[in-house]
């Protein structure tokens, strides 16, 4: 069984770094023609993931930043990624506390894992990872997704 961490599941296609979209909708839609051209998600992950992020809202507002965490079903993944957006200006998410409420996101993990017991220590490495407001800040700053590959794998994230 391979160890579920960050760095074994992001992969440089699905990096975005300083990134601009004007909504979660076009960030969604700039992950899913990446990995649609790549074939590692199936042609309703789009449409899923868009669903599900309206019904199950990912977005965290922590101490000093806003994140966010989609992700949809295990079969619209083909290929398992996890594709990381940092944002120049934030977009917005619904709260995952309070769907009422907005969330700024300057960072993303739009999770594409296709094992359930993968998901979720994904997400739970990724709520260690989002309390650790240094190497945000780090993966905040990086200029390219090369940076911040590395700014992750340096962090044995």
């Amino acid at each position: 069984m391979t160890e579920t961490t960050l760095s074994s599941y992001v992969k440089e296609p699905l990096v975005f770094a300083q990134e601009n979209f004007s909504s979660s909708d076009e960030l969604f839609e700039q992950v899913n023609q990446k990995a649609s051209d790549l074939g590692w998600v199936r042609e309703d992950f789009l449409e899923r993931i868009k669903k599900r992020e309206e019904t199950f809202p990912t977005g965290i507002q922590l101490m000093n930043f806003g994140a966010a965490i989609p992700h949809t079903d295990a079969e619209c993944v083909l290929e398992e990624f996890v594709a990381v957006v940092t944002l120049q200006d934030p977009v917005a998410f619904k709260s995952m506390e309070d769907n009422s409420k907005q969330v700024e996101a300057q960072i993303v993990f739009v999770l594409g894992l296709n094992q359930p017991h993968a998901q979720l220590e994904m997400l739970q490495s990724l709520m260690g990872l989002l309390q650790n407001e240094a190497v945000l800040s780090e993966l905040l700053l990086a200029t390219t997704a090369t940076e911040l590959i590395s700014t992750i794998k340096n962090n044995q994230l």
